[in-house]
């Protein structure tokens, strides 16, 4: 009787995951939002309403995608960049995420902004699994990789940028009354 020893089973491990990865390779299978020729990306932003000046920067971001696709995508492949007015009200975020997500079929949402329409669809990102990049917004809030490992907050949080905003004030400050104190000396 021959037995199986641990250096057959090793030596047949590369032929085994390559022959069970067949399959796979065929079919081509990818996630949500993502084919052989595209990859569709969502997002929210204030076109209208009370914040719509912030607008500017989905229409931005808008251009930059459509620069990236005149020059040939990313590998080949063109990113359709969805973005819906939420006009800056998180029931609205929470409607045009769901369409983003359940009917556009988006890979991730990138960028969405604001602190009270992020919060809005933070639980149901994370329920759906479905990236949350970048969100646009200095709360503290939003790194807690335990309970939210869907969402990647963006920039610093307010807390840090008040702490540096006094930090060079507080420092130009002193060097401007520094050179008051020498030229009034000098006078």
């Amino acid at each position: 009787m021959r037995h199986i020893t641990r250096r057959s089973i090793l030596a047949a491990a590369p032929a085994t995951l390559a022959l069970a990865a067949l399959p796979a390779r065929a079919a081509k299978q990818y996630g949500p939002g993502v084919t052989d020729t595209e990859i569709k990306i969502g997002n929210t932003c204030f076109y209208s309403g009370p914040a719509s000046s912030y607008g500017t920067i989905g229409k931005a971001e808008t251009a930059y995608f459509k620069m990236l696709n005149d020059e040939g995508g990313v590998n080949g492949r063109k990113i359709v960049f969805l973005s819906y007015d939420d006009a800056y009200s998180p029931p609205k975020t929470v409607e045009q995420t769901r369409k983003l997500v359940e009917q556009d079929g988006v890979l991730l949402m990138l960028n969405p902004l604001g602190t009270p329409t992020n919060t809005a669809i933070q639980h149901y990102l994370n329920q759906k699994k479905v990236p949350q990049l970048f969100a646009a917004t200095g709360a503290t809030k939003w790194d807690d990789p335990k309970h939210f490992p869907w969402t990647i907050g963006w920039q610093p949080n307010y807390q840090m940028e008040g702490r540096t905003h006094w930090s060079t004030n507080r420092t130009a400050r002193s060097a401007s009354s520094t050179r008051t104190t020498i030229s009034a000396k000098i006078i």
